[in-house]
């Protein structure tokens, strides 16, 4: 069963219309990457499916149903705007903000200074949420999403703010909680995140689905005419079924005529006896796709 259900959502202020009948899903045990351009509609289903926005027409399921005060016990929620108390120490406030999702005081306390520690905060545990770096304070609110354990996690833009080292820790613990069955939504700009982490995805603009599935799938889907080629030996001149070949650090581009097939293209190069250490249709970006759709989409509005 989903752990998220959206069924052709809708929502408008005013005269805009920010989310369009929008329908996706979203699995346990999965990383989901909800993606689009500024002001597509992804923070209005985010807190449709929060329960801070009513959807207009259409249905939310959560957790097996609609969302409850109960339900959001269950869930962790990062922000895009940090919302952390800025004149408290940074313990005090984490400490206060897992009591209201259900821990102890002593659980609450026990379970901060652990997290602390791993995002290695605990050195700077008595100084006011003002007085640390933006990276810490990010941190800080990734402890508040996830102190209590929850079973869905939605997070805006995690790595904003943060190091090489912390993005990295980030994107370990989103992996540990996948693997222990957690559905996880994230929302982020950063479009090598999503490749490196994402199961799959949905992307959204102007309020409508325009893009949606298994990421590997979207970019083979993507996938044009080229091919990236490593060679032993120097490349003939001529090259049946090649428009152009490009040289890079890497090998060799090679964008193929409309009518030639990737395996006719390889079939052809070991015929001229080129030697070949590796031979790989070229999978798009996703920074290409999202562009590609997104600028297309613009243009048949």
């Amino acid at each position: 069963m989903p752990t998220i259900e959206v069924k052709q959502i809708s929502k408008r202020f005013g005269q805009q219309i920010a989310v369009d009948h929008a329908s996706f899903t979203v699995d346990p045990g999965e990383i989901f990457a909800l993606l689009g351009p500024n002001g597509a509609g992804k923070t209005t289903a985010i807190r449709i499916i929060l329960d801070i926005f009513k959807a207009d027409s259409g249905t939310v399921s959560v957790l097996g149903g609609p969302m409850t005060e109960e339900k959001k016990n269950r869930l962790g929620y990062l922000p895009e705007e940090r919302g952390l108390y800025q004149d408290v120490q940074m313990d005090r406030s984490l400490v206060y903000l897992a009591t209201l999702k259900g821990l102890s005081a002593a659980d609450a306390s026990r379970k901060v200074d652990e997290m602390l520690k791993r995002f290695e905060l605990y050195d700077h545990r008595k100084k006011k949420i003002k007085e640390l770096s933006k990276g810490m304070q990010q941190k800080a609110q990734l402890i508040v999403t996830l102190i209590h354990d929850p079973e869905l996690i939605i997070i805006d833009e995690p790595f904003s703010a943060l190091d090489p080292v912390n993005t990295q820790m980030v994107k370990d613990l989103l992996r540990e909680e996948r693997e222990k069955g957690k559905c996880i939504v994230m929302c982020t700009h950063q479009m090598h995140q999503v490749e490196e982490l994402a199961d799959r995805l949905v992307l959204i603009n102007e309020g409508k689905v325009v893009l949606y599935g298994g990421l590997q799938e979207i970019r083979r889907s993507y996938s044009g005419q080229e091919v990236h080629v490593h060679a032993l030996t120097d490349l003939p001149v001529e090259l049946p079924g090649a428009v152009r070949v490009e040289k890079d650090n890497s090998g060799y581009r090679i964008h193929l005529e409309p009518s030639a097939t990737p395996q006719a293209f390889l079939q052809t190069l070991v015929e001229r006896g080129v030697q070949l250490d590796k031979f790989e249709i070229a999978m798009p970006t996703l920074d290409e796709i999202f562009i590609q759709v997104v600028t297309t989409e613009g243009n048949l509005q």
